[in-house]
């Protein structure tokens, strides 16, 4: 997955940073994606949630905030409307790459924003909000005591996450004048709601909120188990599923052209998140499934691991083998599984093995076939699945060609 880094100028003048994560085969849309509440683009629930939208075609550009993470200017200086102004002007500038945004993506206040803003982004086709407040207000609530003293002295300091910020009056009048159920009413755009049940930070009673003030098409779909920032990659992911999975009915993606001068095809392998193992694995232009590591060897047990797909070929090879046998012989095959383990043990266990001392990788398979066969049926099906290609190919000489493609 390529991830650029961008620049463009915010609604006062600052330079904003960006990442525009893209996909490795064809673009099929872009999506705008706005943070948490003094997050940045960079928080993990935004980077997974970038790699798997890029990993099944859908472009993201993420961007920090005016005077958040790598972005110019003052926070202090910033507010609600600042933030919708922001997004438009980000917007704007995929507008001017020729890649107009046809999906908005908000997080927590980033969803409040993306609600306001979806009215003067015309190119926006579909809205997504994550953890959002119905109202914008409700992030006073992080403020608690100081709310007096910003009113009194016109600022105070606030620690947000464990770090300062400056909150002034402005910002305070911004949000408690700002009214959501207007434009999220007037939406007319497809609406997609995700909110965890025991988010602590938004309440779920939000998301209700904002799904009974929108219009048709819209969507509502719980994230169980999950916290407000999506910590853990799982959740982070499947929203990403989710958000994919939904948005192709509303913007009109289209499959992959069939990679040339392959006739049986091309599988892709493509990095999902930097920070883990997880994979993409694109199989031709209408099959994708993902590759992962357990957690315990640092992954997020989001698919199965390469030595479970390697099995799964060698299985799926031999129940394919014995049906189509079966078939042709006219027998009454009824079912037919098989349970594939892996494992490495050292050669001296093994009769035909000519070193001794190094291991081995042994698959060992076990077939159930259900049916009326006689023994001498269930014999030769049994012969039959030592004739699998996936077989035939695992235990005959192997030869791997590897290059390097050019930059």
């Amino acid at each position: 997955m390529p991830s650029a880094k961008l620049e463009f100028t915010g609604h006062g003048g600052d330079t904003l940073a960006a990442r525009f994560d893209t996909p490795d085969g064809p673009l099929k849309a872009v999506a705008l994606f706005a943070h948490c509440f003094t997050c940045s683009k960079d928080i993990p629930a935004a980077r997974r949630i970038a790699a798997r939208l890029a990993g099944l075609g859908i472009a993201v550009l993420r961007f920090d905030f005016t005077g958040l993470g790598h972005s110019q200017g003052e926070f202090a200086n910033t507010h609600f409307s600042s933030n919708v102004a922001d997004l438009v002007a980000a917007a704007r500038h995929l507008e001017g790459m020729g890649k107009a945004p046809a999906l908005l993506i908000g997080h927590s206040l980033g969803g409040a924003a993306v609600l306001a803003a979806a009215a003067e982004i015309a190119s926006a086709k579909a809205v997504v909000t994550i953890g959002a407040p119905a109202d914008p207000a409700h992030v006073m609530h992080n403020f608690g005591a100081k709310i007096d003293e910003i009113s009194a002295a016109g600022e105070a300091q606030v620690s947000l996450a464990g770090r300062p910020f400056t909150i002034r009056r402005e910002f305070l009048d911004d949000i408690s004048a700002a009214r959501l159920t207007p434009a999220i009413a007037g939406l007319k755009r497809a609406l997609l709601v995700l909110h965890a049940p025991r988010d602590q930070t938004v309440g779920v009673e939000n998301a209700g909120e904002i799904f009974l003030a929108a219009k048709h098409p819209k969507s509502f779909v719980t994230l169980d188990g999950a916290d407000h920032l999506l910590s853990r990659a799982g959740d982070a992911e499947y929203a990403a599923e989710v958000i994919a999975a939904w948005s192709r009915r509303y913007l009109d993606l289209k499959d992959d052209p069939a990679p040339a001068g392959a006739p049986e095809g091309i599988v892709r392998v493509s990095e999902a998140d930097p920070a883990g193992f997880l994979q993409d694995v694109a199989a031709g232009p209408k099959h994708h499934l993902l590759a992962d590591e357990p957690a315990a060897y640092g992954g997020a047990d989001a698919g199965p691991g390469p030595y479970q797909l390697l099995s799964a070929g060698l299985g799926a090879c031999t129940s394919m083998t014995v049906r189509m046998y079966a078939r042709r012989k006219g027998w009454p095959l009824e079912h037919v599984s098989v349970d594939i383990s892996h494992d490495k043990v050292h050669a001296q266990d093994c009769a035909d093995c000519p070193g001794k001392t190094a291991k081995i990788d042994v698959f060992q398979r076990l077939i159930r076939l259900d049916g009326p066969l006689d023994a001498d049926q269930r014999a030769r099906l049994l012969a039959i699945a030592d004739r699998c290609p996936v077989h035939r190919t695992l235990e005959g000489t192997i030869r791997i060609e590897t290059v390097l493609a050019e930059a």
